[in-house]
């Protein structure tokens, strides 16, 4: 099967993996840019940094969690003076006896079009909700990790499978390149995961998440920018390649 490469496809196949990493591609953009509005905002100043991840998943232990939010990813929530003054009745413990005469009316109008509506995070309709949030920010809690957790590990791995699998149809890369290509995201992933719970433990592990990040990142591009490149560009050249599997095949003999 001379066709069973990148540039050789038939047109319908060249259609189906182009289409999937087109949505795949503007998907990660769009993940990237969660990234950046949510924890790129947790020291309140927009772009990734060590501290936005620390704080995300350490806490920043000198404040209240809704201190934090409020300076950092909520911050253009409330206006400064409500923002204020949520911020003094927590650092005083939140008083529940100034909950239902004033500060459930507060939260009602700044905060429960999302916090009371969107399934899994704090319901800002109770008082017993709120007061959680109004403890020390000791970070993502355990539930939370162990939920993001699962869900991100089998997500992002059926991506990195789909992606790798088309890529590996390539011609023209060492066959170790393309190896180390297929197997970095789901080791950078696997390095990304673990360094929340380690981060969750000890802030220093924060740059680990980083690595993780920017080493699947290259990893996915590099495949993506091949596989368009041969499926649609090399392709023009009117050359037709051998199966791709049997050269790396062949390759690994030797």
């Amino acid at each position: 099967m001379t066709w069973l490469n990148l540039p050789n496809l038939p047109t319908p196949l060249k259609a189906l993996f182009a289409g999937y990493l087109l949505v795949i591609g503007v998907g990660l953009c769009m993940a990237g840019l969660q990234i950046m509005l949510t924890h790129g905002m947790a020291d309140g100043k927009l772009g990734l940094s060590k501290d936005d991840i620390v704080y995300s998943y350490y806490g920043n232990r000198n404040d209240t969690t809704i201190e934090s939010k409020l300076n950092g990813s909520m911050k253009d929530k409330a206006p400064a003076e409500v923002k204020l003054e949520i911020i003094k009745w927590a650092r005083e413990g939140a008083p529940e006896d100034q909950w239902e005469p004033h500060f459930k009316g507060v939260f009602a109008q700044h905060c429960v079009m999302c916090h009371g509506n969107i399934p899994g995070i704090p319901n800002f309709n109770n008082y017993e909700d709120v007061k959680k949030v109004a403890a020390i920010n000791e970070g993502a809690s355990l539930q939370n990790l162990t939920r993001v957790s699962h869900i991100h590990l089998f997500g992002i791995a059926f991506i990195f499978f789909f992606m790798a699998f088309i890529f590996s149809f390539a011609v023209n890369v060492p066959l170790w390149l393309k190896t180390l290509a297929i197997a970095m995201p789901f080791a950078f992933l696997i390095l990304d995961v673990l360094s929340w719970w380690l981060t969750k433990l000890y802030p220093g592990f924060a740059w680990l998440t980083i690595i993780g990040g920017v080493g699947y990142s290259v990893a996915s591009t590099f495949m993506w920018v091949t596989s368009m490149y041969q499926m649609f560009i090399l392709s023009r050249n009117g050359k037709v390649y051998g199966n791709a599997w049997e050269r790396d095949l062949k390759s690994s003999d030797k």
